[in-house]
C-alpha cells in the first residue's frame, strides 16, 4: 500500500501564528503541513515563506503543499505564488478553477478558465512545481465530470486535483466522486461536515471515512496526503483527537 502522510491545513488555525500551527502538529503526531497563502505564507513573502520551511523542517514536519487562492481566468500573476512555494519548499499549489461553478459558466468562461490554467501549468513545470485543483462548488472543479473534463482540456501532467467530500452529499455519491477522480487525486482535504456546513468530529461520520480509506487502500494509486482541514469550533485541543482518528483510518484500525 502506498504511504498515505496524515496533515494539517494551516487554515484549520489561521489565527494561530505558524510555529503554534507546527507545535499542534508534532504533538498530534502529524508528519505534514499545507502551508495557507492567506495568512501564514503570503504569496511574494519569500523570507517568510523561506522561515516557516525552516520552521517545519526543524520539527520533523515535510511541507505538503501551497494552499494558494489564485484563481484561474482572473488577471493575478501566479508569478508571486511559485516564488513563495520554491521559497517553502512546496513542490505542489493548490489553486482554483475561476470563480464561476460549471453549471453557471458561459463557454468563454471556461475557455478562459482552461487557457489561464494552461499558461499556469507551463509556468509552474518550468520551476519543478506541480498544479492541484481545489475540488470546491463555486468553480469548474465542482463536480467530478466537470473536473475530469477540464483536467482533459488543459492536458498538462503538471495539473491534478484534490478532493474533499462535496458538503450535503451522501456516501454513496461521495465515494462516486472520489472514484471517477483517483487516479488524478493528489491530495485529499479530510473534515466532516453534516448536514450542510456543521463541523463535527471526524468519527460522526464513521462510515464515509472507513470506506473512502479503505478503498485508498486497495487501489493501484493513492493521494500523498490527507490533510485535515477545520476542526469542531476551530479549537486546537481538538487537533490530537482528530488526528488520531485520521492516522487509525488510514491505517484501517479505526
Amino acid at each position: 500500500m502506498t504511504h498515505i502522510r496524515p496533515g494539517l491545513c494551516s487554515v484549520t488555525f489561521r489565527t494561530l501564528a505558524p510555529e503554534q500551527v507546527i507545535e499542534l502538529a508534532v504533538g498530534a503526531g502529524l508528519e505534514a503541513i499545507e502551508w495557507g497563502g492567506d495568512v501564514h505564507v503570503p504569496a511574494g513573502d519569500a523570507a517568510k515563506a523561506s522561515a516557516v520551511a525552516r520552521a517545519t523542517a526543524d520539527a520533523g514536519l515535510a511541507v505538503a503543499s501551497y494552499g494558494s487562492y489564485f484563481r484561474a481566468g482572473s488577471d493575478e500573476s501566479l508569478t508571486p505564488v511559485l516564488d513563495s512555494a520554491e521559497a517553502l519548499g512546496a513542490d505542489r499549489v493548490r489553486i482554483w478553477a475561476g470563480n464561476v461553478g460549471s453549471e453557471a459558466a458561459h463557454e468563454e468562461e471556461r475557455s478562459a478558465v482552461v487557457a489561464r490554467l494552461r499558461s499556469a501549468a507551463e509556468e509552474a513545470e518550468r520551476r519543478g512545481i506541480k498544479l492541484a485543483l481545489e475540488f470546491h462548488s463555486g468553480t469548474l472543479a465542482d463536480t467530478a465530470p466537470s473536473t475530469l473534463k477540464l483536467l482533459a482540456e488543459v492536458g498538462s501532467p503538471a495539473l491534478s486535483t484534490y478532493w474533499q467530500p462535496t458538503v450535503a452529499a451522501s456516501v454513496d455519491v461521495v465515494l462516486e466522486e472520489y472514484r471517477a477522480l483517483a487516479a488524478h487525486t493528489t491530495a485529499a482535504h479530510i473534515f466532516s461536515w453534516w448536514p450542510t456546513q456543521e463541523r463535527l468530529p471526524l468519527r460522526s461520520r464513521h462510515s464515509l471515512w472507513t470506506r473512502f480509506f479503505a478503498e485508498v487502500r486497495s487501489a493501484a494509486t493513492a493521494p500523498r496526503d490527507a490533510l485535515l482541514e477545520f476542526v469542531p469550533g476551530d479549537d486546537p485541543t481538538i487537533l490530537a483527537s482528530e488526528a488520531r482518528a485520521l492516522r487509525e483510518y488510514i491505517a484501517g484500525s479505526a
